[in-house]
């Protein structure tokens, strides 16, 4: 997840985005996905930017509204973020496992280690939990959690052709639906208490969470992960850097479209993770990107991205540190 991606450096404001998008793939760093993961990683921990203070004012109201998540249905910049992350992940993981395949690992030794980081995830998931609390209270909807998920999940669906990886895709958020409509809560499909997540969280947990998330986010956060993953696939081909931009502003449009198309049925809700909220919220990210892609691998501009870089590289070690001055 933290994975660094190697593929062709970026170009300088005289090269050609047809010679560099032409060139073999071997050596270097998109500069880009780390300094997005970077920015990413910078809002997750930065609780508002301190914005939320202005709640109530006239005039910065609006600007605090969007660093704050909605109650239950809608979405606003701050809802943004951990999809963001997530996608990331997937983002970094077709170049640390062809990486690691270069190297000689068979699928078994891959499987190995994504299980044992997914189990890494949760448990340090759990002790951030303690050292906030007190006790261990074992839970899963922390963000280290959902991702120990859907990183798995991804691996395997990673093994799939690229036609069935997106079979899967539309199955998940299927799936994830039905499990809402064949087991509707007191208010309907998606209440907003005794839905069906917050039921199997009290069967097998024994627990609601507060905020209304439920474990199962997992399922359909697995193709906000998956929708990474072919990111990092589009960034990792050969095809010229202007052609890899057109075909993110194209998914974009298409996250948007199908989320808002979406919403007419399923309400966008981020505390479940509905499946309109995975599609419009990846066209979100997939937006956000693009300039990242254009300034620093079309235009060189490399400098003024330099701590986002720095963070967005060691994502994962900058989460753990604020988890543990947070707690």
């Amino acid at each position: 997840m933290a994975a660094r991606s190697d593929v062709a450096p970026a170009e300088s404001p005289a090269t050609s985005a047809t010679a560099v998008g032409s060139a073999a793939i071997v050596q270097g760093r998109y500069l880009s996905l780390d300094a997005y993961r970077g920015l990413i990683m910078i809002l997750l921990v930065s609780v508002g930017l301190g914005l939320g203070a202005l709640k109530g004012h006239p005039v910065f109201g609006m600007i605090a509204a969007q660093v704050d998540h909605v109650p239950w249905e809608g979405a606003v910049f701050w809802d943004l973020i951990q999809p963001a992350f997530m996608f990331m992940v997937g983002v970094a993981m077709p170049f640390a496992f062809a990486k690691r395949i270069e190297q000689g690992a068979t699928f078994g030794r891959n499987l190995v280690h994504v299980v044992g980081r997914s189990l890494k995830l949760i448990a340090l998931a759990q002790l951030f939990g303690m050292a906030s609390r007190g006790v261990i209270n074992f839970g899963l909807i922390n963000v280290l959690d959902q991702i120990a998920f859907t990183y798995l999940f991804c691996f395997l669906i990673m093994q799939l052709g690229f036609r069935w990886q997106v079979v899967m895709a539309a199955l998940i958020l299927a799936g994830h639906t039905a499990l809402y409509y064949v087991f509707p809560g007191p208010d309907g499909p998606f209440s907003q208490t005794g839905n069906i997540g917050q039921v199997i969280d009290q069967a097998v947990l024994g627990k609601t969470y507060g905020g209304y998330y439920v474990t199962i986010n997992f399922i359909s956060s697995t193709v906000t992960t998956l929708f990474g993953v072919w990111t990092g696939m589009l960034m990792q081909s050969r095809r010229p850097t202007m052609e890899k931009i057109r075909v993110l502003a194209l998914a974009a449009a298409g996250g948007f479209a199908g989320g808002l198309a979406l919403s007419l049925f399923i309400p966008m809700v981020k505390r479940i993770w509905t499946a309109s909220f995975t599609l419009y919220s990846t066209g979100w990210v997939l937006l956000m990107l693009i300039p990242f892609v254009w300034l620093i691998e079309m235009k060189g501009y490399r400098k003024f991205a330099f701590p986002l870089i720095v963070v967005g590289s060691n994502s994962i070690f900058v989460y753990v540190i604020f988890q543990m001055f947070r707690a």
